[in-house]
């Protein structure tokens, strides 16, 4: 049998996914739940998780909540808001010792499951509604997280650049919201949201540890408090092809130096069978520190503090980061833009092919050390609809020619050059 294959189930209205093993001395615990982004329920949702984590109805203060996870044996729980294609997510995960590592009176998986279900589906209510203290502080917290990205202006350069490119596609809004509409949530319509959010969120729950899938099913029914009916499905995307002259957006601010961002528009996505090729394609331009942004731009040319390019399989889009000094735009855009160029004309040397397939190589193998990466790489699975174990990637990946990074290369196009400069130079 093979021992990385995940088995699949169902219960109340979440599909689950469990790879029983001895392998891990914890039990690794994740919860997706995905809707379609969209401007009225971005910034809602992104709020939600922060208002969970303060208090369940039986542990309404944030200090017993922290002190029940302290009697679990100290497990971890957390949670990330991120995007996926064009949906949100909101990602929870708990990590806990396995039972037969400790004196435990109970069994800790069960001890995990009471909490996480509680988290999400009986939070703490005042009055019918979320608590007005915790939605107040939470409030503050996420308008801090958004400002953040502000103030971080290699962060801000790319989100920007993704924004403009993206200006007519749900994947513009960033995962934490929008600032401006945080101030109108109330407690009310905060948990208005958060029932909506709750039965119709595509939900899928993983575990990884010494356990089956029966256990998982039983636990999730006696801990969940939902419906059975089927959230959202997800939909595969259709890449939206670049047509056309690239755009230039030129935006200034306070910095010191200029962050140059590009964007391109590809067709293959996750679940086409070229994804490998991309891959090594996005690998040899600019993935890592072998990569001919950074050793052209970088290093050659000496124009740029950092250079490197981004593939997101999920959207079908890349994306070029830079920082340069702001009179070298020309130059600098001319570099990149002729790395663009030989990797369209197939100039691609053996030792850029072969380092990068060593890179992508132990990037995967080393999928099989951490119970959360392989939940996370059969995740990507279940959301594309693409079943493809992370031995055949592999194997796409040490069979890719240079024709084939070639070839992928050809549907990589320029779509969007955002450029971010100082308000002094001109």
């Amino acid at each position: 049998m093979n021992t990385t294959a995940f088995q699949h189930g169902n219960a109340k209205r979440i599909r689950i996914h469990v790879l029983p093993t001895k392998r891990f001395k914890t039990f690794a615990i994740s919860l997706y739940a995905g809707i379609p982004l969209a401007e009225d329920t971005v910034t809602p949702t992104a709020l939600t998780p922060f208002v969970l984590r303060r208090g369940t109805v039986t542990y309404p203060e944030t200090r017993q909540f922290r002190e029940q996870l302290e009697q679990m044996y100290g497990a971890g729980f957390g949670f990330d808001v991120y995007k996926r294609g064009n949906y949100q997510m909101v990602h929870f995960r708990m990590d806990t010792i396995n039972d037969s590592f400790v004196k435990s009176q109970e069994s800790l998986l069960a001890s995990s499951f009471a909490f996480l279900g509680e988290v999400v589906t009986r939070p703490v209510l005042e009055g019918g509604r979320f608590r007005s203290s915790y939605v107040q502080a939470e409030k503050e917290n996420v308008r801090k997280k958004l400002e953040s990205i502000v103030n971080d202006k290699i962060r801000y350069a790319s989100e920007r650049c993704i924004e403009e490119m993206c200006r007519n596609e749900p994947y513009r809004l960033h995962a934490l919201g929008q600032r401006q509409d945080l101030e109108k949530i109330t407690p009310e319509s905060l948990h208005d949201g958060y029932r909506k959010w709750l039965s119709e969120a595509s939900m899928d729950l993983y575990v990884v540890g010494d356990t089956t899938l029966e256990e998982v099913e039983k636990l999730v029914n006696a801990h969940f408090d939902l419906g059975s009916e089927p959230g959202i499905t997800y939909k595969t995307e259709t890449p939206v092809r670049q047509s056309g002259e690239p755009r230039t957006v030129v935006e200034k601010m306070e910095v010191s130096q200029g962050k140059l961002n590009l964007g391109l528009r590809t067709s293959i996505t996750y679940g086409d069978d070229h994804y490998a090729a991309a891959l090594m394609y996005n690998g040899i331009l600019g993935g890592y520190p072998h990569s001919k942004l950074f050793m052209n731009v970088r290093e050659k040319a000496s124009l740029a503090y950092y250079c490197s390019s981004r593939y997101d399989g999920h959207k079908g889009i890349g994306t070029i980061q830079s920082g340069i000094e702001v009179q070298n735009y020309e130059k600098a855009l001319d570099i990149i833009k002729g790395q663009l160029e030989e990797m369209r004309s197939g100039r691609i040397t053996d030792l850029e092919m072969s380092q990068t397939k060593a890179m992508i190589r132990n990037l995967l193998l080393e999928i099989e050390d951490s119970a959360f990466e392989m939940i996370a790489y059969d995740f990507n699975r279940q959301f594309s609809g693409k079943d493809r174990s992370r031995e055949e990637l592999l194997q796409q990946v040490e069979d890719i020619q240079v024709a084939d990074v070639q070839a992928a290369a050809s549907t990589f196009d320029l779509d969007t050059i955002y450029f971010l400069k100082g308000q002094k130079e001109e």
